[in-house]
């Protein structure tokens, strides 16, 4: 009859090693391979969805869009994206080449890094005592992640460094779009030497950090679906301004951006799939509704057919293009201020 020693070992073990401190030996030195193996797996995925990060290098620049106007713009000059396997592809055409109102929209996906050059074109005011205290711009960005040296609000809040671009000079800053960061988020100048501001000034744009699921939910029936990010024809970013909205249209057959101004008229293909991004800018609550359209609500995930928004909060859903409708925000000030824009779904 074996003994419980020889049971416990494989036949083509040395017998002689069977007392209980080998045993007892060998069974920690079992669980530290397992836990090695373990920690190498997770070391592996860990380098494997590091490497499989995209790094976006922009540059970008800040000016007046005409002499005569007091507002401020950014500009794209140069988006490049590097993929893991080191391929470049440049997708500056998509953008416009002038400075524009609301800025231009970055898009990333969760787990993508971008290193944005900022430059200045903002003139120096013939009065100015201080040349650096008038002409700094900056770039504040919301949701996704950054140290105090990308934080774009200059040494006053900081206390670190001046984070801003002069007519001298330029500033890089480095976002970190993590996983849990994928959402839609405002960018803006924060500096506190000239308080360009955002929405008051024109400096402002948005950031779209596309989730690593590359689905989106949708209301379709009264009900949620999920359906690949791949389907959505068209994103409507509308800031939500305290007398009017402001967009851009993204065409995402394309990639092509294009600055739909105040109030604009939306339109879609009957049966494709429309995403929204709305982002309060201004100091108002408003209420945005779609008549004839239902959504699912990403907070509590039930569905709603109007969602209340203040401000810098936002807003993102997706529905599918049935009928024809109006946008609007029903609130009071938003109803006195004719605050809505059409909805066209073409057959």
């Amino acid at each position: 009859m074996k003994s419980k020693c020889q049971k416990e070992f494989p036949p083509n073990l040395d017998s002689s090693l069977c007392t209980p401190g080998t045993i007892r030996s060998n069974g920690y030195a079992k669980r530290i391979a397992i836990f090695g193996l373990l920690l190498a797996i997770s070391c592996f995925i860990y380098i494997s969805n590091v490497a499989a990060h995209n790094l976006h290098r922009i540059e970008m620049y800040a000016k007046k869009p005409h002499p005569d106007y007091e507002y401020l713009a950014y500009g794209m000059i140069r988006h490049e994206i590097t993929d893991k396997n080191g391929l470049t592809t440049d997708i500056t055409s998509r953008y416009s080449t002038a400075p524009i109102i609301p800025g231009p929209t970055i898009i990333m996906d969760e787990g993508d890094v971008a290193e944005i050059t900022l430059y200045s074109e903002v003139p120096i005011p013939e009065n100015a005592d201080h040349v650096d205290l008038h002409e700094n711009v900056s770039l504040h960005v919301h949701g996704v992640h950054y140290d105090i040296v990308s934080d774009g609000t200059l040494k006053y809040i900081n206390l670190f460094k001046d984070e801003g671009a002069t007519l001298v000079q330029s500033y890089t800053y480095r976002w970190d779009a993590a996983f849990g960061t994928a959402g839609t988020w405002a960018y803006h100048d924060h500096n506190m030497h000239t308080h360009n501001g955002a929405e008051d000034k024109g400096l402002y744009g948005a950031l779209i950090v596309n989730p690593a699921s590359r689905t989106v939910s949708i209301g379709q029936d009264g009900g949620i679906t999920s359906v690949p990010l791949s389907s959505i024809a068209k994103d409507y970013i509308l800031y939500v301004i305290d007398d009017a909205f402001v967009g851009t249209e993204i065409d995402n057959r394309t990639g092509q951006q294009t600055p739909i101004w105040v109030n604009p008229a939306l339109s879609a293909q009957a049966g494709t799939n429309i995403r929204f991004h709305l982002i309060a800018m201004g100091t108002n609550f408003h209420q945005f509704k779609l008549p004839g359209y239902s959504w699912p609500d990403p907070a509590t995930r039930t569905i709603i057919e109007e969602k209340a928004i203040g401000p810098l909060e936002k807003h993102v859903f997706a529905i599918k293009a049935g009928a024809s409708s109006s946008y609007m925000d029903a609130s009071f000030a938003g109803k006195a201020q004719n605050m809505t824009g059409s909805f066209t779904v073409n057959p």
